[in-house]
């Protein structure tokens, strides 16, 4: 049997409920409506109440407060794909090769997922996505440049945006000794 659990954390970007089965994670929930409603979902989807476990989050705690900070760009965490299906998976695997501070829009992700002209259906998979942040399809934007909706949060994806840029052109702005 596998074990379920959460923790929950505070982030700039409001709070976040952190579910895993085992030590791979299953969902990164930025909880705009509050923990418990994300928790009820998410034990509707699993099937179970997860339980309480700060340790096991805690080392993605950790790489979430590097990235927020600008110290990291990618996360090592194990990702549980059970509520992926189909087509969905491609393209959030796809997403996961949009460098750091970069963006691709959602036709150039169907291209990189092996299904030109299925741009609509990345749009989908990203607004879908159970591991936000941690696969970063706030890179993901419209044919246009513009940013989207995100979830119907697009200040969310406009600060994770604005947050890789500033330390991508930070980087570029230091001199040496």
């Amino acid at each position: 049997m596998n074990r379920v659990t959460s923790t929950d954390h505070d982030s700039p970007i409001g709070p976040i409920l952190l579910t895993f089965v085992d030590a791979a994670l299953v969902r990164l929930d930025v909880a705009h409506e509050g923990i418990d409603p994300a928790r009820a979902d998410i034990a509707r989807r699993l099937g179970v109440l997860p339980e309480p476990d700060a340790a096991t989050g805690a080392p993605l705690v950790r790489q979430l407060d590097e990235y927020f900070a600008g110290r990291r760009r990618s996360f090592e965490v194990e990702l549980d794909w059970r509520l992926v299906r189909g087509f969905t998976r491609a393209a959030l695997e796809a997403a996961l090769d949009i460098p750091y501070g970069e963006v691709a829009s959602y036709g150039e992700v169907a291209v990189m997922a092996g299904a030109p002209g299925a741009a609509r259906a990345v749009g989908t998979a990203c607004a879908s996505c159970p591991f936000s942040i941690v696969v970063p399809v706030h890179r993901v934007v419209r044919a246009d440049g513009a940013i989207g909706e995100y979830g119907g949060h697009p200040e969310v994806k406009e600060h994770l945006l604005a947050l890789e840029n500033a330390t991508v052109l930070g980087e570029g702005l230091r001199v040496a000794p």
